[in-house]
């Protein structure tokens, strides 16, 4: 099977990275059903990179459609270390204007019906989730945002991502909930993302792309699909920079992150007890801590 490093995924507006060289598509299949689309491997800055368009190249998937368990699971397949996930998203303060980019470091879930687990059916695994990104990929993502000084962006070094249900952008209450709570930006995909990266022992960052300032500024019209779609074929642009200096820095000094040994003390249930059909759907994740 093809492998890679690293894995990029790619949300509205960014569905390919042109930058790939030596290129094979590659379709998997995984105990959670087929990913958004087949990933596309590659070389990029002489490390394999594997990428993926979360709501598929044509952009059939509603975000409550992603099949998040199957894109992460694939990445585990794949021998993925690292996930740097692109997302457009709104705005909810001022200084966060369209165009900018933000690394996150806390989500808070607005989600009513996503399944951000593979555990269940006979397993149980409780991870500490009180850092959702891995702060050492972040770091690299947010200086290579900052060093590359692309016209008109301007990095954010953390902050909060609010993860609604969608595909309908918030009320204006909603908004000024959100910002309320100091909250930075709103998306609707990297929370379930996040969750299960941390579960499979991928390292993961957020890379935001503000498209818009949602509908709580009241000397901006709310938000509208056209916006949106003239700030992702720019942001795209911008993206698809980023991450090249991203895979470059990783590639050449490889940051440790705590998630890579996330499941170590995490499982409650002994591994000789679990079902074996369970263990047989999570064996990418658990066969490094059975024996059997």
């Amino acid at each position: 099977m093809a492998q890679a490093t690293i894995g990029v995924i790619g949300g509205s507006g960014l569905y390919q990275m042109e930058a790939l060289q030596d290129v094979e598509e590659v379709s998997l299949d995984t105990p959670f059903g087929s990913p958004s689309d087949a990933f596309i491997i590659g070389t990029l800055e002489g490390i394999r990179v594997a990428f993926l368009a979360r709501h598929g190249r044509n952009h059939y998937l509603l975000p409550t459609e992603i099949p998040f368990r199957a894109n992460i699971h694939a990445m585990k397949q794949l021998g993925v270390d690292y996930i740097i996930s692109a997302s457009a998203v709104g705005s909810l303060q001022e200084t966060v204007k369209p165009l900018d980019m933000v690394v996150p470091d806390q989500f808070i879930d607005r989600t009513r019906n996503r399944v951000n687990t593979f555990f269940g059916n006979g397993i149980v695994a409780h991870l500490g989730f009180a850092d959702p990104v891995c702060n050492n990929l972040a770091e690299i993502l947010y200086h290579s945002i900052a060093d590359l000084q692309l016209e008109e962006v301007t990095p954010h070094h953390g902050g909060t991502y609010v993860c609604i249900e969608g595909p309908a952008f918030s009320t204006k209450a909603e908004s000024h909930w959100y910002r309320s709570w100091g909250s930075t930006v709103v998306g609707m995909t990297n929370l379930p993302e996040a969750k299960l990266a941390r579960e499979a022992e991928i390292a993961y960052a957020t890379l935001a792309l503000v498209t818009d300032y949602d509908c709580w500024h009241e000397d901006h019209d709310s938000v509208t699909v056209e916006m949106v779609i003239e700030y992702l074929k720019r942001n795209a642009v911008n993206a698809q920079k980023v991450i090249q200096e991203a895979v470059r820095r990783i590639k050449e000094n490889p940051p440790s992150s705590e998630a890579h040994s996330a499941l170590k003390y995490a499982i409650l249930t002994p591994l000789d007890q679990v079902p074996a059909a369970t263990k047989e759907k999570l064996n990418v994740f658990l066969s490094k801590y059975s024996s059997s």
